[in-house]
């Protein structure tokens, strides 16, 4: 007689803590995003409000397509609770140097799952982490660009408005994106 074992028997494995730990890491960064865009919003710069409000709900989309990966794979979690965020900064600059580091940390975080999928030999797992390796390339280099142009723009916010403006514009969609749990809000 063979046995069975259920889903909510399994002892998670790295990955999967690894996962179920980024889900919090998600969540928290869309929190931090909106913190970011109303420093920016407080002061009259809504080109700059728009892309951390943007990037807010992208990272709220990360963390559900992070929940539909565990549903569909019947891996048991919880939903973490998150960290407090930082909502005082004493110049643009520190706001986007902020986030860079934020999603250095992410590109970090995503790099050890994938090792742990290889590790383990979960290449369901290792395939879903592949669209997040891709995406964090084109985060890091947003806000790389980003603090560049605040660097060289002396100070006039207004020229790095511009810059967002023209040559930041929302992104449609990816449809390569991996599914969310509920609808997709970026």
């Amino acid at each position: 007689m063979t046995t069975m074992t259920i889903a909510s028997e399994q002892k998670p494995s790295n990955l999967h803590r690894l996962l179920t730990e980024q889900v919090a890491h998600e969540l928290a960064a869309a929190q931090q995003y909106i913190a970011m865009a109303t420093w920016f919003d407080a002061r009259d710069l809504p080109q700059l409000a728009r892309v951390f409000y943007r990037q807010s709900l992208e990272e709220r989309d990360h963390g559900m397509m992070i929940i539909r990966f565990l549903l569909d794979n019947d891996i048991p979690f919880s939903i973490p609770g998150i960290d407090t965020v930082q909502n005082e900064f004493d110049s643009a600059r520190e706001v986007v140097a902020a986030a860079l580091r934020q999603e250095r940390s992410v590109t970090d975080q995503f790099n050890r799952m994938a090792a742990a999928a290889r590790e383990e030999h979960d290449y369901q797992g290792e395939q879903f982490l592949q669209w997040f390796l891709a995406e964090q390339v084109e985060e890091v280099a947003k806000m790389s660009t980003l603090l560049n142009v605040i660097e060289r723009s002396n100070g006039n916010l207004f020229d790095v408005e511009a810059f967002v403006a023209r040559d930041m514009p929302d992104e449609p969609q990816d449809p390569t994106a991996p599914g969310t749990a509920g609808p997709a809000v970026s």
